[in-house]
């Protein structure tokens, strides 16, 4: 078993810990950028398995992390509903018209879903081929209150339209959450079966949300997901990320879901939560530390290690690294967490 699949299972505080980071596979890469420009579009890309692969597998190569995450994206979940999605500098989807009508007419039969998630389940299969043994291989998913804030009106950092949705029309609000549900817990069955050995469910726009609103659209529906992976795939790895949601809600959040990993975003203590019985932690340097470099990254990276040394921890950063990222920052993370210079 692999040193990041070891520590995810609970078993015991490791020194140094794994380390993998959110889009490892990204615009701070050379590589990549190559990749990329040959593909054509970021969308090709992701539709291409042998390029996702080669991307997913680059990082490995250049920085040896204990764990690959395939390259892909949230929104292809939505593009298999039959919804639009478009990439220029960011994505861009035209608003679902909120009620029942237009969630009725969103494609639900998983065989058609399948073409369109298969080059996702592809790209695992290759990059588990050309990944060692003790390397592990993360697949993903976007949770359904993110994706259904796309689909209402964009993600945003108040997500208005989906939250004036959830208030003004719950009944057809909930049916996208739960056509949500279903689409992306076969996703991720899919990406177990294709050779994942771990999944990350990202909710980028969980924060800010009240509780009532918290527990319907956020708790709620990743703990189906959980339910509902695990009945296919039984102890099916499993990390959420609820990011911005503060201490308790990450804490009532983990206790209600059932997943194993909690990955923490930049703004939490994680000497409190690693005091608090609960899911492996994963987490949570500021990626702008990692920007910044010197001391800024030399203090972060010991704040961390020093608050979780007594517990199982994976080393990640606190969201996705930032494209501006320099190379040689990356290379003194490694140095710092592995305890080698």
């Amino acid at each position: 078993m692999s040193l990041f699949l070891d520590v995810l299972a609970g078993k015991k505080a490791r020194t140094p810990p794994p380390i993998w980071m959110m889009r490892q596979a990204g615009r701070y890469l050379p590589e990549y950028r190559e990749v990329r420009a040959k593909a054509g579009s970021f969308l090709g890309l992701c539709g291409n398995p042998e390029l996702a692969a080669e991307v997913t597998l680059q990082p490995i190569r250049r920085f040896d992390f204990d764990a690959a995450i395939i390259f892909s994206d949230i929104l292809t979940v939505i593009m298999a509903l039959g919804h639009a999605v478009t990439f220029d500098e960011g994505p861009k989807l035209p608003p679902l018209e909120p009620h029942r009508e237009a969630v009725a007419a969103l494609q639900r039969d998983p065989a058609r879903w399948r073409p369109v998630l298969a080059p996702v389940c592809e790209a695992l299969a290759l990059a588990r081929a050309g990944l060692s043994h003790d390397k592990a291989l993360i697949g993903f998913a976007g949770a359904p209150w993110t994706l259904a804030t796309y689909m209402a009106g964009g993600g945003n950092d108040e997500q208005k339209a989906a939250r004036l949705w959830a208030y003004r029309d719950p009944e057809s609000f909930d049916a996208l959450l739960a056509l949500l549900v279903d689409c992306v817990s076969q996703h991720l069955i899919w990406q177990f079966e294709a050779g994942a050995e771990a999944v990350q469910i990202f909710d980028s726009w969980a924060g800010g949300l009240p509780p009532v609103l918290f527990e319907r659209c956020v708790v709620k529906p990743t703990q189906a997901i959980v339910e509902k992976v695990r009945a296919a795939v039984p102890n099916a790895p499993i990390i959420g990320f609820p990011r911005g949601t503060g201490l308790t809600g990450l804490l009532d959040y983990a206790e209600a879901t059932g997943v194993d990993g909690l990955s923490v975003d930049p703004a939490i203590d994680l000497g409190l939560i690693a005091a608090a019985e609960g899911p492996v932690l994963q987490g949570n340097l500021d990626p702008l530390a990692l920007v910044a470099g010197g001391d800024a990254l030399r203090t972060g990276v010991e704040s961390i290690l020093k608050a979780t040394k007594h517990v199982p921890f994976i080393f990640n950063l606190g969201h996705g690294i930032l494209p501006t990222t320099p190379i040689e920052h990356v290379h003194e993370l490694l140095k710092l967490v592995r305890g080698t210079r």
